[in-house]
């Protein structure tokens, strides 16, 4: 790979551009025909086609083995160490007071004009459906970020699914995570099979009202082949992050957060934007002498050629331009003063403000949530929230004084749109 130099924003060809804005969504198109296969199979035969999916896992698979079992929860506690436990306590707590924080009054109303009364309720969901991934790895943080903002919303039920290792077992420490966070039932089912299971339901799996989580394409693609019959989540790309920086950050700090970025998978981004010209090639020297030494170098160098940049601009307006058109996933400022240049960030799913809040703290425990909308989507999403496990029905109350106010406009408008009997609804409440 060639290394990695600083170019002046001004001086990239229209093309480079484009592709850095743009940069990796998750194609799934190309996925549709065979996901949609396995969803409606899923749909029409229930368990018996789940448990012939899994059973290279488990030969004698049984239905039983599909949910965790209250002991298998238990069990999975003396499998974590004590000091990761606490990490997942704190990291849960403080979580959980973020999204607290985020619970709206549970009715509003406001008097429209004399003799109109209207309003909103907020309700929560009466059954949400998240999905982990899993199978060779795990993702306990995952599990807090998914569960956590329904517990808080006050969802009746949360049911997860999580892709099993050999002989049908769930990672330990996110079967933990999933325990602490408060998941109500959790099954051992992966892929567009446990998509599929918690839209239309099963035998086993309750049909689930939204579904959200991270996956890989296929869980994508599952997601968005059930939506209509469930909510989902935004459809999620690989990561990306885009740092503002002058003069005053760490070139060391700076290329460290830019490589832990691309360590997520070779379609990660990662981008530097700063008005220092020496601040822009120090980063790009440590990064070039860096990046070779990590444990995934193939895939981080990957990264670097595809979705990555050091660019020079003008100034930190012209840096702060380019990071509204970029609408990054992670947004990093590292200035002198972060706080002013805050109110002019307009496109970012989450923003960490100084030299002390790298990704990292909100990926796993400052609270905020890193379930978070990918490829210039910052635009028109925002990151998973307890909003999203709410409902938020409107109500009205009139008067007949209060409708009286308003039976002109209404029998007009009706009459001009076509809707002759709108208009006598109304009026006959006045004969």
């Amino acid at each position: 790979m060639d290394p990695i130099k600083p170019i002046r924003l001004k001086e990239l060809t229209q093309e480079r551009r484009e592709a850095l804005l743009s940069r990796s969504m998750t194609q799934v198109t190309d996925l549709f025909d065979y996901v949609r296969e396995i969803v409606e199979k899923v749909r029409l035969k229930g368990d018996p086609y789940i448990l012939e999916s899994h059973q290279n896992l488990k030969p004698d698979i049984k239905r039983k083995d599909l949910e965790v079992s209250p002991k298998e929860r238990e069990r999975a506690y003396a499998r974590v160490e004590k000091k990761v436990l606490r990490a997942l306590q704190e990291a849960a707590e403080n979580i959980r007071t973020f999204h607290q924080a985020q619970m709206e009054k549970a009715m509003w109303t406001v008097e429209v004009q004399e003799g109109i009364m209207a309003g909103r309720l907020i309700r929560p969901l009466g059954r949400a459906g998240v999905y982990i991934p899993g199978g060779q790895a795990n993702y306990p943080s995952s599990a807090l970020m998914n569960v956590i903002p329904a517990k808080v919303a006050g969802v009746k039920e949360i049911v997860a699914c999580t892709p099993p290792g050999k002989g049908m077992r769930i990672h330990p420490l996110t079967l933990v995570a999933l325990d602490i966070a408060g998941a109500d039932r959790i099954f051992k089912i992966g892929g567009p099979w446990a998509v599929a299971a918690m839209a239309y339901g099963t035998e086993t799996v309750p049909p689930v009202d939204k579904i959200t989580g991270p996956g890989n394409k296929y869980v994508t693609a599952a997601k968005m082949a059930v939506f209509g019959v469930v909510d989902i989540d935004s459809p999620a790309g690989p990561s990306e992050a885009l740092i503002i920086a002058d003069e005053t950050a760490r070139p060391d700090w700076l290329a460290w957060d830019f490589l832990s970025q691309i360590e997520h998978d070779a379609d990660a981004g990662a981008v530097l934007v700063t008005p220092s010209p020496a601040l822009a090639e120090r980063v790009c020297d440590l990064i070039n002498k860096e990046w070779r030494r990590v444990k995934r170098k193939e895939q981080v160098a990957k990264a670097l050629e595809r979705h990555c940049a050091v660019l020079i601009t003008e100034d930190l307006e012209e840096a702060v331009a380019f990071a509204n058109a970029y609408a990054p996933e992670h947004l990093e400022v590292i200035t002198q003063d972060p706080w002013a240049l805050l109110p002019r960030i307009e496109n970012a799913a989450s923003i960490f403000l100084g030299p002390y809040a790298p990704v990292p703290a909100g990926d796993y425990a400052s609270g905020t949530n890193h379930v978070l909308p990918t490829g210039g989507c910052a635009r028109s999403f925002s990151g998973l929230s307890v909003d999203d496990f709410l409902k938020k029905p409107t109500f009205q109350y009139l008067t007949r004084n209060g409708l009286k106010g308003i039976r002109e406009t209404i029998t007009l408008l009706a009459e001009e749109e076509g809707l002759p009997l709108h208009a006598r609804a109304v009026s006959v409440r006045f004969e």
